[in-house]
């Protein structure tokens, strides 16, 4: 295959020329994190195989892959997509080096676009909000205030406001009844920084809640920073039952206000059979209601999270995206803020009952290693007759990891191992991914690598032993982990202020172009809506 190279003033125009481009980031997670274009989707080499036809179902797609401009790593992406039968592959020429020569800036952190979008709406809808220090004297003071964390279970289960109730973000305008079915209580909604403090209070206020209410001011990051505590471990959550439609109506008029199309089963099967545009299914209810049964194709996006990090489930800018739901109240009120973001957002009529199936993308079958068990690796271990590359994140390396064992990741798999004649036994999570990594960076080593049975928890269910080396490997050679993002959770205050300062500093570094493809209204329009 003979590479595709584009300069960045053709990447510049593709990403504002109305038609759509899949722009991937094929360095890892640390390095993604450092800077990088502000469309970017992170999609790391070492997870490209997995994660391509998720987030890139179409093949016909414009893609540009891109990485620093000092490694090879897009040129090997590129090939591989190819192989996974994209046929529009390009690479940036020279990578984030030359985007930033040419004038452009690059971006810090994660989920840029929604991040940013946040602190536009909160510019635009001057979003009322309470600092720590205020919410903290009116819990003491007892006062009737509910406080909903608009994250993740997962998420809240590591920290959370005390008296805090987990109702994501998506699930807002179907839960807040039940959770506050009086029309007076004061209501504050948190995140653990911004973004989803400032939208989950907009989205109750732009729904019509008659309730006053709040943002709190940078989350439980803020509530840290000036000294007051945080519980770990919470369990309240919003109830497992179904929620309350009474907010219906007003979710459809949000939806009509911002322009969300309704659309039948038999338009999206149309669309389905477009060569030309690529269509997302989004379930964008919670993960027990997805498991228990969605529509044929969809992917699980709960809606607090397809705003919050879009990009872990939409990877082609300029997609349709139809949203779904059982209820007639998440998927108006969801789809209201990804148009105002810029997305091309409808909702399917009749959602769950709609009976519109999706032919999923398809899937390409990782090649299949021989495995050997826990004790026969041991053995052989004790006898120094092979080397073990363990290609778990390198935060679990640390944590705890095989004696003899090396820490890699596939961008630097062969040469890691260029000088290493010993047979070779792979241990990873997912064998999907030790099997992709040996295919094109292992290709033709003889004998052929073995991947470790069960992975890591078959080693110590057989009660083999299990070291931990907290500075090994290096902080420079942990290139999936980006420090300051994980750190802020981590009672590191320095980390805390410098996330929020690079939170609340996102919309100056825009250009006219990537702020105008946000569509949120005018500033007199919101606040009179």
């Amino acid at each position: 295959m003979t590479t595709s190279f584009i300069d960045p003033k053709t990447l510049k125009f593709w990403l504002h020329d109305g038609g759509e481009i899949a722009l991937l980031d094929v360095r890892e997670h640390g390095q993604y994190g450092e800077a990088h274009l502000f469309y970017g989707t992170p999609l790391p080499f070492s997870r490209l195989e997995l994660d391509a036809p998720r987030l890139v179902p179409r093949r016909s797609v414009r893609v540009v892959a891109y990485d620093d401009g000092d490694s090879d790593v897009a040129e090997r992406a590129a090939r591989r997509l190819a192989v996974l039968g994209y046929t529009d592959v390009h690479v940036l020429q020279g990578g984030t080096r030359a985007w930033k020569a040419a004038g452009h800036a690059l971006f810090a952190g994660v989920n840029l676009p929604s991040k940013t979008f946040g602190e536009l709406a909160e510019e635009v809808y001057h979003t009322p909000r309470v600092s720590a220090d205020q919410l903290a004297a009116m819990l003491a003071r007892n006062e009737k205030v509910v406080v909903l964390d608009g994250r993740p279970v997962s998420e809240f289960h590591k920290m959370n406001i005390p008296t805090a109730t987990c109702c994501p973000n998506g699930e807002l305008a179907y839960r807040v009844r039940r959770l506050v079915p009086d029309t007076t209580t004061p209501i504050v909604v948190n995140c653990a920084g911004r973004t989803r403090s400032i939208i989950g209070a907009q989205t109750l206020i732009n729904l019509g809640l008659p309730n006053p209410v709040y943002a709190l001011e940078n989350g439980t990051q803020g509530w840290y920073l000036n000294d007051h505590t945080l519980e770990h471990g919470g369990t309240r959550r919003y109830p497992a039952e179904s929620g309350n439609t009474d907010l219906r109506p007003a979710a459809q008029a949000l939806a009509q206000r911002f322009g969300v199309p309704t659309v039948t089963a038999q338009t999206v099967q149309q669309w389905a059979g477009h060569t030309g545009r690529t269509l997302f299914l989004c379930d964008v209810r919670t993960p027990e209601e997805f498991a228990a049964g969605s529509l044929p194709g969809a992917q699980h996006t709960p809606g607090g999270q397809l705003m919050q990090a879009g990009d872990q489930y939409v990877g082609v800018r300029g997609a349709r995206l139809v949203l779904f739901d059982n209820d007639g109240v998440r998927a108006p009120t969801i789809a209201s803020w990804l148009r105002q973001m810029g997305h091309d957002a409808c909702v399917l009529e009749g959602g769950l009952s709609s009976g519109f199936a999706l032919a999923p993308a398809a899937v390409p079958q990782a090649p299949a290693l021989q495995t050997i068990d826990a004790q026969a690796l041991s053995t052989r271990l004790d006898r120094g007759d092979v080397a073990l590359i363990d290609l778990r994140p390198s935060m679990q390396f640390r944590a705890g990891h095989i004696p003899q064992a090396r820490w890699s990741i596939r961008p630097r798999l062969a040469n890691d191992v260029k000088s290493e004649t010993r047979p070779l036994v792979l241990l990873a999570d997912d064998a999907a991914l030790a099997a992709w990594a040996t295919s094109s960076e292992l290709a033709g080593r003889s004998p052929a690598p073995l991947l470790l049975e069960g992975g890591m928890a078959a080693w110590r269910g057989a009660g083999l032993p299990v070291e931990a080396t907290p500075e090994r490997p290096a902080d420079a050679d942990c290139i999936d982990y980006l420090f300051f993002v994980h750190d802020r959770h981590d009672g590191n205050k320095e980390a805390a202020r410098r996330y929020l300062a690079w939170e609340t500093g996102l919309v100056a570094q825009l250009d006219a172009a990537e702020r105008a493809a946000f569509k949120l209204p005018a500033a007199s329009a919101a606040l009179h809506a």
